[in-house]
């Protein structure tokens, strides 16, 4: 891949003979791709080495042609040392070596892979909506988990591009089980086996329809042999040309045929009241297996497989995923973006709610221990603590215990010494007493005062002294500290 941006960035082409077409066997330069870079690493040329039979190309019924590739030790020919290589044959089989160990975390984009054991209920059935190509799985961990990804990324391994489009795949897989969910009901079976009912007058005239494009093939083959019949034998080129134009008339007449007999044996196709009953308990079964969590991921994905012909997957403000069923049936749904991290570590809107509630009487720890008793928890699912709810309220912009309280008109421990002509100490002792009131703006005890009002209390000169030789004032001041009025 580092080689591919390498050749981009620096504009370098690379040469290539083409194998196809008009121009075959011309050699053209062109951008370098990640398969034709990898195809280098496999190509013992490089080493100096030649090789022959090192795959098997094979012909197929309809003209095409698949090309197998055989191991090492199935070659035809080897014979190392033919030309000077960039490398030697043993660097060569080194590399092949380390290819080889990282092979199985790698594959080919597959059309439809076969259901596997991972979580991803839509594997090899998601089509890019943008450039068409089939999504591939990725099973990043979240939680201990692992979650599906669905993700286009072929575009972009092979020119080292940035990826077409990404989306989580629960909020699709959630989607598409529901509507798989409402798909199979004993009602909707009822609905199309009633159409089903209603289909052989329908089916009639189809079938005179067909029969109509049979005898019309059977008609052009006798015309194009009447016109092969009548030719003079001597102009070759003529009877050439009507000779393939009845061979071809002859062959659309036994595609007609055969199309005929095939929709017609479909057409027969109906229900009996057994089959009927066989279905209906298909179908009230589902849900049940659909949702036991001990329905192993691969059965769930052959019965999504037996339902779903592909989902086209397109993420854009919203997500968009158009369904389509087997028998041609489609459905499109449309989803919201899912939320990225940070949003789904967020705290709910109700816990800021009540955090701000709170605020008004309790400070962070209290609040903390308020929220674990009434079962709250935060957006990572942890027990909330001073320094979780402390976030919360920067995060959100609320205001702090604090502030709160000198809005409501309290003091700070100076304002209060100030205000009464006592130190610090002596208005300690005093809310310690009672004879002052004071709420704590921490879990430090550090504490606002409320104004003592017209008739604050005062400082008794050298009342230390005569506390120390009269205990029972001193008693009376802890019990009834409320009661107790100063006199200078």
């Amino acid at each position: 891949m580092a080689t591919v941006k390498s050749f981009r960035q620096q504009g370098l082409l690379f040469p290539r003979r083409l194998r196809a077409g008009p121009r075959q066997g011309e050699l053209v330069w062109s951008e370098r791709g990640h398969s034709h870079t990898l195809r280098l690493l496999h190509n013992p040329r490089d080493a100096g080495t030649f090789v022959f039979g090192r795959s098997r190309t094979q012909k197929k019924v309809d003209g095409g042609i698949t090309v197998r590739w055989l191991p090492r030790d199935q070659w035809d020919t080897v014979i190392p040392s033919t030309h000077a290589g960039y490398l030697s044959w043993e660097e060569y089989e080194d590399n092949q070596r380390h290819l080889r160990e990282t092979a199985p975390a790698c594959g080919q984009d597959r059309r439809l892979s076969p259901p596997r054991e991972g979580p991803a209920l839509l594997q090899g059935l998601v089509v890019c909506g943008l450039c068409g190509n089939r999504m591939t799985v990725r099973y990043p961990v979240r939680k201990g988990r692992l979650c599906p990804e669905y993700l286009c990324q072929r575009e972009g391994i092979e020119c080292a591009e940035r990826i077409c489009q990404r989306t989580p795949g629960a909020g699709v897989e959630r989607a598409v089980g529901e509507i798989l969910m409402e798909a199979m009901t004993p009602v909707a079976l009822e609905v199309a086996l009633a159409v089903q009912q209603e289909l052989p007058s329908r089916l009639e005239e189809a079938d005179h329809w067909r029969q109509t494009q049979v005898e019309r093939a059977r008609y052009e083959a006798e015309l194009a042999q009447r016109r092969y019949l009548r030719v003079d034998p001597d102009n070759r080129l003529v009877a050439d040309t009507l000779e393939a134009d009845w061979n071809h008339k002859l062959s659309a007449l036994e595609e007609a045929q055969q199309e005929y007999e095939r929709k017609r044996e479909a057409d027969r196709a109906v229900l009996n009241e057994e089959q009927r009953t066989a279905l209906f308990s298909l179908v009230r079964d589902f849900p049940r297996l659909w949702q036991d969590p001990h329905t192993a991921d691969r059965e769930r994905k052959r019965m999504a497989r037996l339902l779903v012909e592909d989902v086209t997957l397109t993420r854009d403000q919203k997500i968009t995923l158009p369904i389509r069923f087997k028998g041609g049936a489609h459905k499109t749904v449309t989803l919201p973006l899912p939320p990225n991290a940070w949003q789904q570590r967020a705290t709910r809107r109700e816990v800021v709610e009540e955090i701000d509630r709170l605020l008004d009487q309790y400070h962070d720890l209290e609040i903390a221990a308020i929220l674990n008793k009434r079962g709250y928890r935060s957006g990572e699912g942890r027990l909330f603590s001073p320094y979780i709810v402390g976030r919360v309220r920067s995060r959100y912009g609320l205001k702090n215990r604090f502030d709160r309280l000198r809005e409501a008109g309290l003091l700070t421990l100076q304002e209060m010494a100030n205000l009464l002509g006592v130190s610090e100490g002596t208005v300690k002792t005093w809310k310690n007493h009672g004879l002052l009131a004071a709420q704590a703006y921490n879990d430090r005890d550090q504490c606002l005062y409320e104004h003592p009002g017209d008739n604050p209390p005062r400082k008794i000169q050298g009342l230390k002294g005569k506390l120390s030789n009269r205990p029972r004032l001193s008693t009376l001041v802890s019990n009834h500290a409320n009661e107790v009025q100063y006199e200078t």
